[in-house]
């Protein structure tokens, strides 16, 4: 039995007529690295992001009911104050999440219905 390595990439879908404000939203706001999508990927639009050793993909979709599912990318940050300062003033709900033991964190919707989630090791 192989075992597996690590996660490669998590992909999110944004409506097709909002690729523009997903960018912006993406490498805009978050301010994530746009990578090369492969030239036999390109036609379908979307784009694809580098963030350390793991990759997002941001891909078209229609009809998807993006608000009603727990589905979400956790991003790990050093200050999530900051991060909960900045979406705040970018206009975007916050939530807070259930506790985990040894985390702060808190979790949002990105203007797509996506969920995400901020997370920070608490300091011993």
């Amino acid at each position: 039995m192989t075992t597996m390595i690590t996660i490669h990439h998590v992909q999110v879908t944004v409506p097709t007529a909002q690729e523009a404000q997903a960018r912006e939203f993406y490498l805009g706001l978050l301010g994530l690295s746009e990578i090369p999508k492969p030239d036999s990927l390109k036609a379908r639009g979307g784009f694809w992001t580098q963030l350390g050793a793991v990759q997002l993909h941001v891909s078209l979709e229609d009809g998807v009911e993006r608000f009603a599912t727990k589905a979400h990318v956790a991003y790990q940050v050093a200050e999530v104050a900051f991060w909960r300062t900045k979406l705040e003033q970018a206009g975007l709900k916050v939530l807070e999440s259930t506790p985990i033991p040894g985390y702060e964190r808190f979790e949002t919707r990105d203007p797509f219905g996506n969920r995400l989630e901020f997370i920070q090791p608490l300091r011993s």
